[in-house]
């Protein structure tokens, strides 16, 4: 029975009148993916970088957000062609590769996850979920549709190079990591500091003008509010675990005792 993929993020994005908000997974579960890809957002990162994510996990958290209207994006922890390689036969259609600081990076990533004779992908449909098994008709010849590619940029060698990365031929968008860019900059911890946000918005412009939407992490909602009136096509506002992180504290602040005086519970 022929099967048909859903729309990439590049895809979605290009069909959207306003900026795609979405949130990271970190946690690993599928069931909270499950949760975050009913709430409304338009897009999950399913991270592979900073948290407790293998193969066998992404699979789990791509079935489970699959009957959901969002766009689940996998950010694998490096460029590595053989991972990207097994990530892309999982199912995952767009995919993030972060710490990428030049063309020339961008266009091994690109490659990466094309087949040849455009990339050197390794040829596995058959046995793979990304072709579901080979019940996509034409998957091989039309692949590059199925999968979109956006690279990180998080340094100040990378935000030199911001044009000539957007400009790379099948990098579809271009994510801004101001945690990372913070701490190459010399003020670790300070992702909102005047010095970074500046490098955010030249990244902004010089992505935007080699013709490729340019995205941002922001959890400080102020923050992300001035980045969306800045030109920001995507966004990401929040994560699992720190949503969790936050509001088990929220409990506890409110129905706890901060001062270690007895509580009379009678």
């Amino acid at each position: 029975m022929p099967l048909r993929l859903t729309p990439t993020f590049r895809d979605v994005l290009a069909s959207q009148d306003r900026p795609m908000v979405g949130m990271w997974v970190s946690s690993g579960s599928p069931l909270v993916a499950e949760i975050a890809a009913g709430s409304g957002l338009d897009w999950l990162l399913i991270d592979m970088e900073h948290a407790p994510n293998g193969l066998e996990s992404v699979l789990a958290q791509l079935q489970a957000v699959a009957a959901y209207p969002v766009v689940p994006v996998v950010r694998v922890p490096s460029a590595d062609p053989v991972l990207l390689k097994q990530v892309l036969d999982l199912g995952a259609q767009t995919i993030l590769v972060p710490m990428v600081d030049s063309a020339q990076e961008a266009a091994d990533a690109v490659a990466a996850v094309r087949y040849p004779p455009r990339g050197r992908r390794g040829v596995g449909s058959a046995l793979g979920r990304s072709a579901r098994w080979n019940r996509v008709e034409g998957y091989l010849q039309q692949a590059e549709e199925h999968v979109s590619l956006l690279v990180q940029i998080e340094s100040e060698a990378a935000v030199e190079a911001a044009a000539e990365i957007g400009a790379v031929d099948g990098v579809d968008g271009v994510f801004v990591g101001p945690s990372d860019l913070a701490a190459s900059m010399g003020v670790l911890g300070q992702q909102t500091h005047p010095d970074v946000r500046a490098a955010v918005l030249r990244t902004f412009d010089a992505v935007r003008a080699a013709g490729t939407p340019v995205g941002v992490n922001a959890f400080d909602p102020a923050v992300a509010d001035a980045y969306l009136e800045q030109g920001a096509s995507f966004v990401l506002v929040g994560a699992d675990v720190a949503l969790l992180a936050r509001g088990s504290e929220a409990l506890a602040a409110r129905f706890i005792s901060s001062g270690g005086e007895d509580t009379d519970r009678s």
